[in-house]
């Protein structure tokens, strides 16, 4: 191919990286220039895609990819957060022009893309922040998307973007959500409900191997069944066949010859600590996160049980029957209803700090098809949205009704498990910022008394306006 017929370029030809170029060329019909710090990769991305190769341009230096690009030109990096991404921004920015467009698609700390964004802003290039949500197969056959940025920039951006993106009845699962680090905010917090939705999936699989003594397979049956309700989503789904799926080596279910111990990347803990500075209770992202670092420390889990002893099976009250596995669903879906409310109460304030003025109601709905936590349940988010004003998802109508049916089962589910020594850390986090929100009258008043004792740092009165400080005895 000569130079300049390139519609855009992917840099870095890693899983996710070569699966957006594929569906660029695909889906999209765009040409696309491929580049990547080993060139081999590039080359091996188009040998491996016949089929596509006439849409596909490998690229053997930096000057070659931003040679092969249309004006002005896309590129999209596609590279590890942190160092990566600065690296490859330092290499390719040189290249660029006024109006040519850089878009940082990988997950990143949306602190990083204001920074990145306000260096790159004299350029004349313009910085896009974007999140892709749907693992390698959305990245390759549809993905849901967050353009953050420049609005004006996004309307140069749609052609490319919508073509790829998931489909929802027809709607592309993308829109530009707000300036500079918007698009990368909320899939963080995307990811951080991810986190707290499978932690609480796995509580209940521990609880159905643990205490009721169930297989593999006949969990596998469950997990379908309640796919076909309110929790229907793709990771009810994908838990089913998880648990189904055979071990070739040694027959058995493969997920009982998996380690227990679960990797994170880092947007989990972001989350947590943007609501955390942001002043918002996201419990049950924050217990789901902490559980993940306990499941790296197996040595030591080993030796605590051996000391301790492990689950007290005849203590626990679960049973397989209809009555006991409807509890459990309830519970679920009641502790899923909070995770989301937690992670949208996060999104509220910080389009408030921020100045986004974040499109809630449109996050649900591009989160509806593509991306991880899809599922039945956004519907009724965005519906909530579109009938006004939504302080806090558990004040909406719609979900008001369904916590109070629901919120007895996770009691329940809770407390036994509890006795029974069975952790359920996101479920039990859940329970615990629900009673704390309902509560009209709370015990921080004390806390409040304690702060004012030792610090002088005052408090408000129910009985008069005015702050106060209180000459207190000294312990």
């Amino acid at each position: 191919m000569s130079g300049n017929q390139a519609d855009l370029g992917v840099l870095g030809m890693g899983t996710m990286g070569a699966s957006l170029a594929l569906n660029f060329a695909d889906n999209g019909g765009f040409t696309v220039a491929l580049g990547n710090r080993t060139t081999e990769k590039t080359y091996g991305v188009r040998d491996d895609n016949p089929e596509l190769a006439e849409r596909l341009v490998p690229t053997d230096s930096i000057e070659h990819f931003v040679s092969t690009l249309k004006s002005p030109r896309v590129v999209v990096l596609m590279v590890n957060a942190g160092k990566p991404v600065d690296d490859q921004m330092a290499l390719v920015l040189p290249h660029l022009a006024p109006g040519d467009i850089l878009i940082d698609a990988g997950n990143a700390d949306f602190n990083d893309t204001v920074r990145r964004e306000k260096a790159v802003k004299p350029t004349g290039v313009h910085f896009v922040g974007m999140g892709v949500s749907g693992g390698e197969v959305g990245a390759r056959n549809g993905p849901s998307i967050m353009v953050g940025g420049d609005q004006a920039v996004w309307q140069r951006l749609k052609p490319l973007l919508e073509p790829i993106a998931a489909k929802f009845d027809g709607s592309p699962c993308v829109d530009w959500l707000g300036p500079d680090g918007a698009g990368h905010f909320v899939k963080t917090i995307h990811n951080g409900i991810e986190y707290a939705d499978m932690q609480m999936i796995a509580e209940v699989y521990g609880i159905l191997r643990d205490a009721v003594g169930l297989r593999p397979q006949e969990m596998a049956d469950i997990f379908a069944d309640w796919n076909t309700r309110d929790l229907q989503s793709y990771l009810i789904e994908i838990s089913s066949l998880v648990l189904a799926e055979r071990d070739p080596e040694t027959g058995g279910a493969l997920v009982d010859q998996i380690v227990d111990e679960a990797g994170q990347k880092g947007t989990g803990r972001w989350s947590v600590i943007e609501a955390q500075k942001l002043g918002v209770g996201a419990t049950t992202l924050e217990a789901a996160v902490s559980a993940r670092g306990i499941s790296s420390r197996r040595a030591e889990r080993a030796e605590a049980a051996r000391i301790f002893g492990g689950v007290k099976t005849a203590r626990a009250e679960f049973h397989a029957d209809h009555e006991g596995l409807a509890e459990l669903e309830a519970a679920l879906v009641a502790a899923k209803i909070i995770a989301y409310a937690q992670g949208y109460a996060t999104l509220t304030e910080a389009s408030k700090e921020f100045g986004w003025n974040l499109p809630l109601g449109e996050i649900a709905r591009i989160w509806r098809a593509g991306c991880i936590i899809r599922s039945r349940f956004l519907d009724d988010i965005t519906r909530a949205y579109e009938a006004g004003d939504v302080v806090n998802l558990l004040l909406a109508p719609s979900f008001t009704s369904r916590i109070e049916g629901a919120q007895e089962a996770l009691r329940r589910v809770v407390a036994k498990a509890s006795l029974a020594g069975i952790p359920v850390p996101a479920l039990s986090a859940a329970l615990a910022y629900f009673d704390d929100y309902r509560r009209a009258r709370g015990t921080t008043n004390l806390t409040q008394g304690q702060r004012d004792l030792f610090g002088a740092h005052t408090f408000h009165r129910l009985n008069r306006e005015g702050t106060f400080h209180h000459k207190w005895p000294q312990a």
